[in-house]
Protein backbone atom coordinates (compact mmCIF):
# COMPACT_ATOMS: atom_id res chain seq x y z
CA UNK A 1 0.00 0.00 0.00
CA UNK A 2 1.00 3.35 -0.64
CA UNK A 3 0.29 5.73 2.09
CA UNK A 4 1.03 9.48 2.05
CA UNK A 5 0.77 11.14 5.77
CA UNK A 6 0.47 14.98 6.39
CA UNK A 7 2.57 16.24 9.08
CA UNK A 8 4.19 18.50 10.87
CA UNK A 9 7.70 15.93 11.15
CA UNK A 10 11.58 17.65 12.58
CA UNK A 11 13.61 19.46 12.80
CA UNK A 12 9.96 21.54 12.40
CA UNK A 13 8.36 22.90 15.67
CA UNK A 14 5.05 23.21 14.29
CA UNK A 15 2.55 21.40 16.80
CA UNK A 16 2.47 17.29 16.37
CA UNK A 17 5.12 17.36 14.65
CA UNK A 18 6.76 14.73 17.34
CA UNK A 19 3.52 12.51 16.75
CA UNK A 20 4.25 12.62 13.18
CA UNK A 21 7.92 11.62 13.41
CA UNK A 22 6.62 8.24 15.53
CA UNK A 23 3.63 7.49 13.41
CA UNK A 24 5.54 7.72 10.39
CA UNK A 25 8.68 6.01 11.65
CA UNK A 26 6.18 2.81 12.63
CA UNK A 27 4.11 3.19 8.93
CA UNK A 28 7.43 2.57 7.60
CA UNK A 29 8.24 -0.38 9.58
CA UNK A 30 4.89 -2.25 9.12
CA UNK A 31 5.34 -4.72 6.18
CA UNK A 32 1.98 -3.62 4.22
CA UNK A 33 3.33 -0.14 3.54
CA UNK A 34 5.32 -0.26 -0.25
CA UNK A 35 5.94 3.63 -0.11
CA UNK A 36 5.51 6.71 2.32
CA UNK A 37 4.86 9.88 1.15
CA UNK A 38 5.67 12.25 3.70
CA UNK A 39 3.97 15.37 3.11
CA UNK A 40 5.25 17.64 5.27
CA UNK A 41 6.08 21.51 6.53
CA UNK A 42 9.19 23.00 4.96
CA UNK A 43 12.06 23.18 7.11
CA UNK A 44 15.65 24.52 6.05
CA UNK A 45 17.27 21.42 7.62
CA UNK A 46 16.72 17.95 6.65
CA UNK A 47 14.00 15.94 7.76
CA UNK A 48 14.91 13.79 11.03
CA UNK A 49 14.55 10.24 9.47
CA UNK A 50 16.92 8.12 11.67
CA UNK A 51 15.36 4.84 11.96
CA UNK A 52 15.18 1.68 9.79
CA UNK A 53 13.03 1.54 6.45
CA UNK A 54 13.84 5.06 5.57
CA UNK A 55 14.46 3.88 2.48
CA UNK A 56 10.51 3.36 2.12
CA UNK A 57 10.26 7.47 2.42
CA UNK A 58 9.47 9.84 -0.36
CA UNK A 59 9.78 13.67 1.21
CA UNK A 60 7.65 16.15 -0.59
CA UNK A 61 7.88 19.52 1.77
CA UNK A 62 5.03 21.01 0.05
CA UNK A 63 3.17 23.48 2.74
CA UNK A 64 4.53 26.25 5.56
CA UNK A 65 2.52 27.35 8.61
CA UNK A 66 0.69 30.61 7.65
CA UNK A 67 0.77 30.18 4.32
CA UNK A 68 -1.99 30.78 1.58
CA UNK A 69 -1.00 28.50 -0.61
CA UNK A 70 -1.06 25.32 1.40
CA UNK A 71 -4.38 24.13 0.03
CA UNK A 72 -2.98 24.12 -3.15
CA UNK A 73 0.39 23.01 -3.20
CA UNK A 74 -0.65 19.85 -1.48
CA UNK A 75 -2.97 19.35 -3.81
CA UNK A 76 -0.34 19.47 -6.40
CA UNK A 77 1.50 17.06 -4.51
CA UNK A 78 -1.08 14.35 -4.00
CA UNK A 79 -1.73 14.38 -8.04
CA UNK A 80 1.72 14.14 -8.62
CA UNK A 81 1.91 10.89 -5.89
CA UNK A 82 -1.23 9.32 -6.13
CA UNK A 83 -1.28 7.41 -3.10
CA UNK A 84 -3.88 4.40 -1.91
CA UNK A 85 -4.37 6.34 1.29
CA UNK A 86 -4.16 9.74 2.72
CA UNK A 87 -3.63 10.42 6.42
CA UNK A 88 -4.03 13.93 7.17
CA UNK A 89 -2.49 14.56 11.63
CA UNK A 90 -4.41 17.58 12.67
CA UNK A 91 -5.30 19.75 15.35
CA UNK A 92 -7.23 22.65 14.41
CA UNK A 93 -4.64 25.31 14.52
CA UNK A 94 -2.44 22.60 12.26
CA UNK A 95 -1.73 24.69 9.03
CA UNK A 96 -1.69 28.47 11.08
CA UNK A 97 -2.52 30.31 14.10
CA UNK A 98 -4.39 32.88 10.99
CA UNK A 99 -7.52 31.87 10.05
CA UNK A 100 -7.84 32.06 6.37
CA UNK A 101 -4.88 29.53 6.15
CA UNK A 102 -5.68 27.50 8.86
CA UNK A 103 -9.29 26.94 7.62
CA UNK A 104 -7.94 26.24 3.99
CA UNK A 105 -5.77 23.70 5.11
CA UNK A 106 -8.16 22.02 7.32
CA UNK A 107 -10.39 21.97 3.85
CA UNK A 108 -7.84 19.54 2.48
CA UNK A 109 -9.47 16.15 3.55
CA UNK A 110 -12.60 17.23 2.11
CA UNK A 111 -11.27 18.78 -1.43
CA UNK A 112 -8.71 15.44 -1.77
CA UNK A 113 -12.11 13.52 -1.19
CA UNK A 114 -13.69 14.85 -3.53
CA UNK A 115 -10.86 14.48 -6.18
CA UNK A 116 -11.18 10.82 -5.82
CA UNK A 117 -8.40 10.25 -3.22
CA UNK A 118 -9.07 8.13 -0.33
CA UNK A 119 -8.31 10.44 2.78
CA UNK A 120 -8.62 9.70 6.60
CA UNK A 121 -8.39 12.28 9.38
CA UNK A 122 -6.75 12.01 12.94
CA UNK A 123 -8.19 14.66 14.73
CA UNK A 124 -6.97 15.09 18.41
CA UNK A 125 -8.88 17.77 19.49
CA UNK A 126 -12.53 19.00 19.36
CA UNK A 127 -13.50 22.14 19.55
CA UNK A 128 -16.56 21.05 21.43
CA UNK A 129 -14.10 19.92 24.37
CA UNK A 130 -11.75 23.46 24.20
CA UNK A 131 -12.19 26.21 26.18
CA UNK A 132 -11.35 29.07 24.38
CA UNK A 133 -10.59 31.32 27.16
CA UNK A 134 -8.31 29.00 28.99
CA UNK A 135 -6.60 27.58 25.41
CA UNK A 136 -5.53 30.94 24.94
CA UNK A 137 -7.71 31.61 22.00
CA UNK A 138 -9.86 35.02 23.31
CA UNK A 139 -11.45 35.87 26.22
CA UNK A 140 -14.09 38.05 24.24
CA UNK A 141 -17.53 35.67 24.29
CA UNK A 142 -18.69 37.46 21.13
CA UNK A 143 -15.46 35.89 19.86
CA UNK A 144 -15.87 32.81 21.42
CA UNK A 145 -19.15 32.99 19.46
CA UNK A 146 -17.72 33.30 16.23
CA UNK A 147 -14.70 30.92 16.74
CA UNK A 148 -17.68 28.27 17.52
CA UNK A 149 -19.70 29.06 14.66
CA UNK A 150 -16.52 28.34 12.58
CA UNK A 151 -15.48 25.39 14.10
CA UNK A 152 -18.67 23.78 13.57
CA UNK A 153 -18.69 24.03 10.10
CA UNK A 154 -14.79 23.32 9.93
CA UNK A 155 -15.50 20.18 11.34
CA UNK A 156 -18.84 19.66 9.20
CA UNK A 157 -15.99 19.71 6.71
CA UNK A 158 -13.69 17.39 7.91
CA UNK A 159 -16.28 15.12 8.52
CA UNK A 160 -16.37 14.86 4.85
CA UNK A 161 -13.35 12.43 5.03
CA UNK A 162 -13.97 8.99 4.24
CA UNK A 163 -13.01 8.43 8.28
CA UNK A 164 -12.45 10.69 10.92
CA UNK A 165 -10.45 9.07 13.67
CA UNK A 166 -10.08 10.56 17.45
CA UNK A 167 -8.40 9.74 20.28
CA UNK A 168 -10.95 9.76 23.25
CA UNK A 169 -14.16 7.68 22.97
CA UNK A 170 -15.89 10.79 24.47
CA UNK A 171 -15.15 12.48 21.56
CA UNK A 172 -16.52 9.66 18.82
CA UNK A 173 -19.88 10.21 21.36
CA UNK A 174 -19.83 13.91 20.72
CA UNK A 175 -19.32 13.93 17.32
CA UNK A 176 -21.96 11.49 16.84
CA UNK A 177 -24.66 13.20 18.55
CA UNK A 178 -24.00 16.58 16.91
CA UNK A 179 -23.06 15.86 13.59
CA UNK A 180 -25.29 12.76 12.68
CA UNK A 181 -22.38 11.19 11.08
CA UNK A 182 -21.79 7.22 11.43
CA UNK A 183 -17.57 7.11 10.15
CA UNK A 184 -15.83 8.81 13.05
CA UNK A 185 -14.18 5.94 14.79
CA UNK A 186 -11.93 5.63 17.91
CA UNK A 187 -8.03 5.25 17.54
CA UNK A 188 -5.78 5.76 21.02
CA UNK A 189 -3.42 7.69 20.69
CA UNK A 190 -0.88 5.74 21.54
CA UNK A 191 2.30 5.51 23.04
CA UNK A 192 5.37 6.87 21.39
CA UNK A 193 8.61 4.44 22.94
CA UNK A 194 8.18 1.52 25.12
CA UNK A 195 11.07 1.20 26.92
CA UNK A 196 11.26 -2.59 27.37
CA UNK A 197 12.59 -2.53 30.93
CA UNK A 198 12.07 0.65 32.81
CA UNK A 199 14.18 1.28 35.98
CA UNK A 200 11.73 1.96 38.37
CA UNK A 201 14.37 3.16 41.37
CA UNK A 202 15.45 6.30 41.84
CA UNK A 203 18.05 7.87 40.74
CA UNK A 204 20.96 9.14 42.40
CA UNK A 205 20.87 13.29 43.23
CA UNK A 206 18.05 15.43 43.85
CA UNK A 207 14.57 14.21 43.04
CA UNK A 208 13.64 16.36 39.58
CA UNK A 209 9.71 17.19 39.57
CA UNK A 210 9.13 17.90 35.72
CA UNK A 211 6.53 19.44 33.35
CA UNK A 212 6.74 19.20 29.86
CA UNK A 213 5.21 20.82 26.97
CA UNK A 214 4.41 24.16 25.71
CA UNK A 215 3.53 26.95 28.08
CA UNK A 216 1.50 29.86 28.63
CA UNK A 217 -1.93 29.22 27.67
CA UNK A 218 -3.43 26.41 29.45
CA UNK A 219 -0.33 24.85 30.76
CA UNK A 220 1.13 27.11 33.46
CA UNK A 221 4.08 26.64 35.40
CA UNK A 222 3.37 29.00 38.38
CA UNK A 223 1.65 26.62 40.55
CA UNK A 224 4.22 24.01 39.89
CA UNK A 225 6.73 26.34 41.55
CA UNK A 226 4.93 28.03 44.53
CA UNK A 227 3.86 24.05 45.37
CA UNK A 228 7.60 22.90 45.31
CA UNK A 229 8.68 25.63 47.43
CA UNK A 230 5.81 24.79 49.70
CA UNK A 231 7.18 21.15 49.78
CA UNK A 232 10.48 22.13 50.75
CA UNK A 233 9.64 23.82 54.02
CA UNK A 234 9.17 20.52 55.53
CA UNK A 235 10.66 18.03 52.95
CA UNK A 236 14.51 17.57 53.56
CA UNK A 237 15.00 15.82 50.08
CA UNK A 238 16.76 18.08 47.55
CA UNK A 239 14.42 18.87 45.34
CA UNK A 240 14.67 20.92 41.35
CA UNK A 241 12.11 21.84 39.25
CA UNK A 242 12.76 20.73 35.75
CA UNK A 243 10.53 22.84 33.36
CA UNK A 244 11.02 21.47 29.74
CA UNK A 245 9.76 22.85 26.66
CA UNK A 246 9.01 26.32 25.26
CA UNK A 247 6.03 29.18 25.09
CA UNK A 248 3.01 28.56 23.57
CA UNK A 249 2.73 30.20 19.98
CA UNK A 250 -0.41 32.38 21.44
CA UNK A 251 2.14 33.22 24.30
CA UNK A 252 5.70 34.31 23.40
CA UNK A 253 7.70 35.50 26.23
CA UNK A 254 5.83 33.39 28.77
CA UNK A 255 9.04 31.71 30.64
CA UNK A 256 11.42 34.17 30.27
CA UNK A 257 8.06 36.41 32.52
CA UNK A 258 8.33 33.32 34.63
CA UNK A 259 12.37 33.17 34.85
CA UNK A 260 12.56 36.56 35.87
CA UNK A 261 9.58 36.66 38.70
CA UNK A 262 11.33 33.64 40.30
CA UNK A 263 14.85 34.44 39.88
CA UNK A 264 15.54 34.20 43.08
CA UNK A 265 14.01 30.49 43.78
CA UNK A 266 16.92 28.15 43.52
CA UNK A 267 16.67 24.60 41.69
CA UNK A 268 15.15 25.84 38.36
CA UNK A 269 15.91 24.29 35.00
CA UNK A 270 14.63 25.55 32.01
CA UNK A 271 15.57 22.88 29.41
CA UNK A 272 14.34 25.49 26.39
CA UNK A 273 12.76 22.75 23.09
CA UNK A 274 13.78 19.55 24.00
CA UNK A 275 15.14 17.70 20.42
CA UNK A 276 13.32 13.93 19.88
CA UNK A 277 16.60 12.19 20.99
CA UNK A 278 16.42 13.76 23.71
CA UNK A 279 13.12 13.33 25.22
CA UNK A 280 14.35 9.91 26.85
CA UNK A 281 16.90 11.44 28.92
CA UNK A 282 14.82 14.19 30.65
CA UNK A 283 11.68 11.72 31.27
CA UNK A 284 14.07 8.99 32.57
CA UNK A 285 16.18 11.89 34.59
CA UNK A 286 12.59 12.63 36.42
CA UNK A 287 11.01 11.59 40.08
CA UNK A 288 7.62 12.53 39.41
CA UNK A 289 6.09 14.19 35.63
CA UNK A 290 3.61 17.06 36.63
CA UNK A 291 1.03 18.39 34.42
CA UNK A 292 0.00 22.17 35.51
CA UNK A 293 -2.53 22.13 33.40
CA UNK A 294 -6.35 24.87 34.08
CA UNK A 295 -7.68 23.17 30.80
CA UNK A 296 -7.02 20.45 28.30
CA UNK A 297 -7.32 20.39 24.65
CA UNK A 298 -7.09 16.44 23.59
CA UNK A 299 -5.19 13.31 24.94
CA UNK A 300 -2.00 14.07 26.10
CA UNK A 301 0.85 12.86 24.80
CA UNK A 302 2.79 13.96 27.52
CA UNK A 303 0.72 11.26 29.63
CA UNK A 304 1.59 8.71 27.13
CA UNK A 305 4.77 9.87 27.42
CA UNK A 306 5.45 9.22 30.88
CA UNK A 307 4.14 6.20 30.95
CA UNK A 308 6.32 4.54 28.57
CA UNK A 309 9.30 5.50 30.70
CA UNK A 310 7.82 4.25 33.79
CA UNK A 311 6.96 7.23 35.59
CA UNK A 312 4.57 8.69 38.63
CA UNK A 313 2.43 11.44 37.73
CA UNK A 314 0.25 14.24 39.03
CA UNK A 315 -2.86 15.10 37.25
CA UNK A 316 -5.54 18.17 37.71
CA UNK A 317 -8.41 15.99 37.52
CA UNK A 318 -10.24 17.61 34.84
CA UNK A 319 -11.40 16.95 31.08
CA UNK A 320 -9.66 14.68 28.97
CA UNK A 321 -7.07 13.42 31.75
CA UNK A 322 -9.10 12.44 33.71
CA UNK A 323 -11.12 10.17 30.70
CA UNK A 324 -7.71 9.06 29.90
CA UNK A 325 -7.43 7.51 33.37
CA UNK A 326 -10.83 5.91 33.31
CA UNK A 327 -10.49 4.90 29.49
CA UNK A 328 -6.81 3.68 29.20
CA UNK A 329 -5.82 2.52 32.10
CA UNK A 330 -3.46 5.41 33.72
CA UNK A 331 -2.86 5.89 37.50
CA UNK A 332 -2.15 9.18 38.92
CA UNK A 333 -1.94 11.80 42.71
CA UNK A 334 -4.98 14.37 41.41
CA UNK A 335 -4.96 18.01 42.68
CA UNK A 336 -6.94 20.90 42.50
CA UNK A 337 -5.73 22.72 39.48
CA UNK A 338 -6.57 25.96 41.37
CA UNK A 339 -4.36 25.78 44.49
CA UNK A 340 -0.78 25.24 45.18
CA UNK A 341 -1.41 23.50 48.30
CA UNK A 342 -3.39 20.72 46.77
CA UNK A 343 -0.50 20.35 44.43
CA UNK A 344 2.68 20.35 47.29
CA UNK A 345 0.08 17.86 48.97
CA UNK A 346 0.13 15.56 45.85
CA UNK A 347 3.35 15.73 45.58
CA UNK A 348 4.74 15.42 49.24
CA UNK A 349 2.43 12.12 48.77
CA UNK A 350 4.68 10.13 46.34
CA UNK A 351 7.91 11.36 47.76
CA UNK A 352 7.21 10.38 51.33
CA UNK A 353 6.05 6.61 50.22
CA UNK A 354 8.33 5.39 47.44
CA UNK A 355 6.47 1.96 47.16
CA UNK A 356 3.46 4.82 46.44
CA UNK A 357 5.60 5.98 43.42
CA UNK A 358 6.54 2.62 42.18
CA UNK A 359 3.07 1.55 42.34
CA UNK A 360 1.77 4.71 39.83
CA UNK A 361 4.74 4.20 37.73
CA UNK A 362 4.10 0.57 37.02
CA UNK A 363 0.63 1.21 36.25
CA UNK A 364 1.08 3.68 33.99
CA UNK A 365 4.23 1.49 32.01
CA UNK A 366 1.54 -1.50 31.81
CA UNK A 367 -0.93 0.97 30.18
CA UNK A 368 1.46 2.35 28.00
CA UNK A 369 2.92 -0.81 26.69
CA UNK A 370 -0.98 -1.87 25.88
CA UNK A 371 -1.41 1.09 23.05
CA UNK A 372 1.83 1.15 21.59
CA UNK A 373 2.37 3.34 18.35
CA UNK A 374 3.18 -0.24 16.46
CA UNK A 375 0.02 -1.28 17.31
CA UNK A 376 -2.17 1.71 17.00
CA UNK A 377 -0.48 2.13 13.04
CA UNK A 378 -2.35 -1.22 12.86
CA UNK A 379 -5.75 0.20 13.47
CA UNK A 380 -4.94 3.11 10.85
CA UNK A 381 -4.14 0.15 8.25
CA UNK A 382 -7.16 -2.07 8.85
CA UNK A 383 -9.32 1.44 8.75
CA UNK A 384 -7.42 2.14 4.96
CA UNK A 385 -8.30 -1.79 4.23
CA UNK A 386 -12.01 -1.07 5.06
CA UNK A 387 -12.03 2.17 2.78
CA UNK A 388 -10.45 0.67 0.02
Amino acid sequence: MKVAVVTAFPPSKVTLNEYGYHLVKNFVQNKEVTELILMSDRTNEPKQLDFDQKEKIKVKDCWSFNSYTTFFSVIKAARQEKPDVILFNLQFVKFGDKKIPSALGLLLPMFLRLFGFKTVVLLHNILEQVDLEKAGFTESKIMQTIYNFIGTNITRCLLKANRVAVTIHKYVDILNAKYKTKNVILIPHGTFETVKEPNFELKSGPKQIMAFGKFGTYKKVEILIEAVEIVRKTNPDQLEIVIAGTDSPNTPGYLDGVKEKYKDVKGIVFTGYVEENDVERIFTDSTIVVFPYTSTTGSSGVLHQAGSYGKAVIMPDLGDLALLVKDEGYKGEFFNPENAQSLATAINKILLNDDYRKEIAKANFEAASALSMDKIVTMYMNSFHEIL
